[in-house]
């Protein structure tokens, strides 16, 4: 199974929900794009927004490098709920599967991300954000690859 997520530059659509520890899923909505250097380096870059709710968007930006044969990648990411992130991710079979780690940071803040491909334009994530080893959000949405 070939992705196209991350491997591939794209424009993204993301819809689903978003959980807190103690409130009600939420509506969040949001756009990625994926682009590639000529040197195997990756950007991403996220904003997500909940229409339903009073709450500030949030964004997000990756840098990372996956070489060309490589099934792993590593990663830093500027992002504004938890400021500078470093991670590493892994290309499976069927997935694509990613943990991060907030630096210098003292709640000891760390997340991950699952990314299961459905088809060529159709992914379901499935990510959360931990406070030590206290889960304190997630996020279950769909993401839909928009024609260029």
């Amino acid at each position: 199974m070939t992705h196209t997520f991350l491997i591939q530059p794209g424009r993204w659509t993301l819809q689903g929900s978003w959980l807190e520890r103690h409130g009600m899923p939420i509506t969040v909505k949001g756009r990625t794009i994926v682009a590639w250097s000529r040197d195997d380096w990756f950007t991403i870059v996220t904003k997500l927004v909940f229409p339903n709710a009073d709450r500030d968007e949030i964004s997000s930006q990756y840098r990372g490098r996956l070489d060309s044969g490589e099934r792993r990648y590593t990663f830093v990411l500027q992002h504004s709920l938890l400021g500078r992130v470093e991670g590493e991710g892994w290309v499976a079979p069927e997935s694509l599967v990613q943990r991060y780690w907030v630096l210098g940071d003292r709640q000891r803040r760390s997340g991950f991300e699952t990314m299961v491909r459905l088809d060529d334009n159709k992914y379901y994530l499935s990510s959360g954000i931990l406070s030590g080893h206290y889960l304190t959000s997630a996020m279950e949405a769909t993401l839909e690859r928009q024609p260029e």
